[in-house]
């Protein structure tokens, strides 16, 4: 068994995001960066995890943009939590809304 091969239950992360930041994700080929936008990343805090960071990405367009505070809090539908690395960080999973105060 490979450890990408693992899934997690979304449940471990808490029950808050906090989104701090968004980033395009562009496509890769030959080893090579295009120019080809393939989804956006998602940055968020993880308040009952000690703020940890973790990036979110989903695939397609942007749904949503960087908060113009410090943060915002938002929730995920259809989360997937698995194992791949990418700059050292765990990557996650799609689908994403603004919790309503």
């Amino acid at each position: 068994m490979k450890i990408t091969d693992l899934v997690i239950d979304p449940r471990s992360l808490g029950n808050k995001f906090w989104l701090v930041s968004v980033s395009p994700v562009n496509e890769y080929k030959d080893n090579r960066r295009t120019d080809n936008v393939t989804g956006h990343k998602y940055f968020v805090c993880l308040p009952e995890r000690g703020l940890e960071k973790i990036g979110i990405k989903i695939d397609g367009k942007q749904l949503m943009s960087a908060p113009e505070t410090d943060y915002v809090e938002v929730t995920f539908t259809g989360l997937e939590v698995f194992v791949y690395w990418f700059s050292g960080q765990p990557q996650v999973g799609s689908g994403i809304s603004l919790v309503k105060g």
